[in-house]
C-alpha cells in the first residue's frame, strides 16, 4: 500500500531467512528478512497472521502500547465479545467502525465469500428459512505447510469435502446476518470442498425466496452501490 511502510515482519521459525526464501513471488520487491525481534513501539500498526489462538496468548502475555492498532487475521476475536473491543473487520458490514477501530478482527475467507452474498438479503429482512451452501476453495487456503490433502498430486484434478456442516466460519456468519436482521435463526446447512486450483472461492447460496429477480438484483445493487 502507498501509504504504509513495513517496519519489520517476525517469525520465530524464519528469523534470518530473507523474506523473498519463502515469499518467492516478492522477488525484486522487498530486501528484508525476518526477525524473531518485535520492537512494538517502533509501528503504528501490527498485523497478526498467526495461527487461531496464538494472537490471544500474545495479547495476554505482552505488554501492548495503548495507541498500537491490531489488525488480526485468526479467528480469535471474530465474535462479540464483553471480554474484548475487536470490531468485526467486513467493510461491507462495518465500514464506518472500521476505520476508527483500534482493534481489527478480519472475517474468514469462506465465511468473507458467503456474508457478500447474503447481507443484502438480509438487510431486506429476506432470510427466513434455512440456508444451504456449496462453497470450493483452492489449495492456498490450507497455508504453505504441505498436507495429506494439499499436494499437487492429490488435489489435481480432485474435489473433496470436509467438515461438512460444522465449518467455524458458521458461528461469524450468522453473527453478521443477525447484526442486520435481527429475527435470523435459521440454520445454515454449509458444505465446503477442496478444488483443485490454487487461489479463490466459488460459493453458491440457496434462499427461499417469492420475491422477483428483478427486484433482487434492485436489493444487490442498491446494497453495494458504494462500492462501486
Amino acid at each position: 500500500h502507498p501509504e504504509t511502510e513495513i517496519v519489520f515482519i517476525n517469525s520465530s521459525s524464519n528469523a534470518g531467512n530473507r523474506i523473498t526464501d519463502v515469499h518467492e513471488g516478492l522477488y525484486g520487491e522487498t530486501d528484508l528478512r525476518f526477525t524473531d525481534q518485535l520492537p512494538l513501539d517502533e509501528i503504528d500498526v501490527l498485523f497478526f497472521c498467526t495461527a487461531h489462538g496464538d494472537t490471544k496468548k500474545f495479547m495476554e502475555s505482552h505488554n501492548i502500547p495503548e495507541d498500537l492498532k491490531i489488525i488480526d487475521l485468526s479467528m480469535d476475536y471474530r465474535i462479540k465479545s464483553d471480554d474484548h473491543d475487536f470490531i468485526y473487520g467486513l467493510p461491507e458490514l462495518n465500514r464506518r467502525a472500521t476505520c476508527t477501530a483500534k482493534h481489527v478482527a478480519n472475517p474468514g475467507c469462506f465465511a468473507t465469500c458467503i456474508q457478500l452474498g447474503l447481507l443484502p438479503l438480509a438487510k431486506n429482512l429476506m432470510l427466513t428459512d434455512d440456508i444451504s451452501v456449496n462453497a470450493i476453495t483452492g489449495s492456498t487456503g490450507a497455508g504453505v505447510k504441505p498436507g495429506a490433502t494439499s499436494h499437487f498430486s492429490w488435489r489435481n484434478n480432485n474435489i473433496s469435502v470436509y467438515k461438512a456442516f460444522e465449518h467455524q466460519h458458521v458461528p461469524e456468519i450468522k453473527q453478521s446476518l443477525q447484526q442486520l436482521q435481527n429475527s435470523f435463526d435459521s440454520d445454515i446447512d454449509f458444505i465446503p470442498y477442496r478444488g483443485d486450483f490454487p487461489r479463490g472461492i466459488f460459493a453458491t447460496l440457496v434462499v427461499k425466496t417469492k420475491v422477483a429477480l428483478e427486484e433482487i438484483v434492485r436489493m444487490y445493487e442498491e446494497y453495494y452501490a458504494k462500492d462501486s
